[in-house]
């Protein structure tokens, strides 16, 4: 993509109402527009990023069994009251009325809206395991919303929902799906610490939050030292178990790690996972008849990703003081080209050529008569994890200086340089 071209409405100077680095820089760069208050308007670069982070997630979702589905936005109250869960959400749920002065609500999340879709239609335990998933938007109607993407009102989300005939078989599904969100934040190049957490509004009796640590993190978690070694086991029990608490299930007289293999940090919250049973499927009467022929209640269990919140989770964990630093996985774009002489004519067709002949999606290509600070500081706040450099260097050694956004710099020709990134 050509950069004059590109609608990117960055801003000279951080928001002054923005608390902490990813508000900031989302706004600045121009990934986002605030609309309203917890509101925001996904421009074309902050849509490369959450198109990038929603491709893997379904790739791994996909590859552990799940089917995707798509439920609505907007759900009737009736489910919400069946569930007994109308009354008690709280102010969060955003309640409509339709023109026939219907009650209906705009969904904070689906168990109600995915156990009606299941029941009477999955009547058999020969039906089941089954998993569902979505990616959609929701709404929760926050008091306070703050930091932009991280607590906004409106989100996209993917949520997760398995479907088992009894117990056990329901924890090997929480099983599946604790191992594809390891894989799925690594893949976007996190480590992710599952921590032992309340099950809240939800419900159930079992449940883990998966933070990214971060130093600008709202919750406090303490855990093993050796977790992203433990990562690696393939026994889940063992892995269910490695220690990581949050700051108030932590109690320092009943800690099973000794002090030098315990480690504090801040963490950001971007995934949870649940395990309810019949909380929903019971007062709803989603039932499966079993080969004795007795009816029972399906047993389920939810798993959420932040998607949204993952941009600027991602933000927290990876930038410094010029700007954002994207992993390879979830960057809008892989390099930045940069013509730092784009009245000579050599230069201009080096940078052509080599634009020409790299993924052009994954290219932005800055061909803007701005001045070199101007596109340095620029190209540094957007964050690229590559930069390709065409200036003086060119002209006087026919070389291009090609930049980690890391720092690490190397010089090659324009066939080199393709040769080194057409594979990507």
């Amino acid at each position: 993509m050509r950069l004059s071209q590109y609608h990117l409405p960055a801003l000279k100077e951080n928001p002054s109402d923005a608390e902490i680095i990813s508000h900031k820089y989302s706004l600045r760069v121009g990934l986002v527009k605030q609309v309203a208050s917890g509101i925001y308007t996904w421009l074309p670069l902050g849509l490369k990023v959450l198109d990038k982070i929603k491709s893997i997630i379904k790739e791994e979702m996909n590859k552990s069994g799940a089917l995707e589905v798509l439920m609505p936005c907007i759900q009737p109250a009736s489910f919400w009251q069946e569930s007994g869960r109308y009354d008690s959400y709280g102010d969060e749920m955003l309640h409509i009325k339709d023109r026939n002065e219907r009650s209906m609500l705009f969904g904070p999340t689906h168990e109600e809206a995915v156990t009606d879709a299941i029941r009477g239609v999955i009547k058999s335990y020969k039906n089941l395991p089954l998993l569902l998933y979505q990616m959609q938007w929701k709404f929760r109607d926050e008091v306070r919303p703050r930091f932009g993407v991280m607590r906004s009102r409106e989100f996209l989300m993917k949520d997760a929902y398995s479907f088992d005939k009894n117990q056990e078989d329901a924890e090997k599904s929480y099983d599946l799906m604790y191992k594809t969100y390891i894989k799925i934040f690594r893949r976007m190049g996190l480590t992710p610490i599952a921590v032992k957490a309340e099950t809240g509004p939800i419900g159930g009796n079992l449940s883990h939050e998966f933070h990214i640590l971060s130093e600008t993190g709202e919750d406090t978690i303490y855990y093993d030292s050796r977790f992203s070694q433990l990562l690696e086991s393939e026994d889940m029990q063992e892995l269910r178990n490695i220690y990581a608490v949050s700051e108030g299930m932590y109690d320092p007289t009943k800690c099973p790690i000794s002090f030098e293999n315990l480690s504090k940090s801040k963490g950001i919250e971007v995934g949870h996972i649940f395990y309810f049973g019949d909380k929903y499927s019971s007062p709803m009467n989603a039932k499966i008849s079993l080969e004795s022929g007795q009816n029972v209640p399906i047993h389920m269990g939810s798993y959420g990703i932040g998607i949204s919140r993952l941009v600027g989770a991602i933000i927290e964990a990876y930038h410094d003081d010029n700007g954002i630093k994207w992993p390879e996985a979830v960057a809008p774009f892989k390099i930045g080209l940069i013509n730092l002489q784009i009245k000579d004519n050599s230069c201009t067709e080096a940078a052509n050529y080599i634009y020409n002949n790299l993924p052009i999606d994954e290219v932005l290509y800055d061909e803007t008569e701005d001045s070199a600070g101007v596109k340095f500081t620029r190209m540094d706040l957007i964050g690229l994890p590559w930069q390709i450099i065409i200036g003086k260097k060119f002209i006087n050694d026919g070389l291009i200086e090609v930049k980690k956004r890391a720092g690490e710099v190397k010089f090659m020709s324009v066939d080199a340089v393709i040769e080194h990134f057409s594979s990507m």
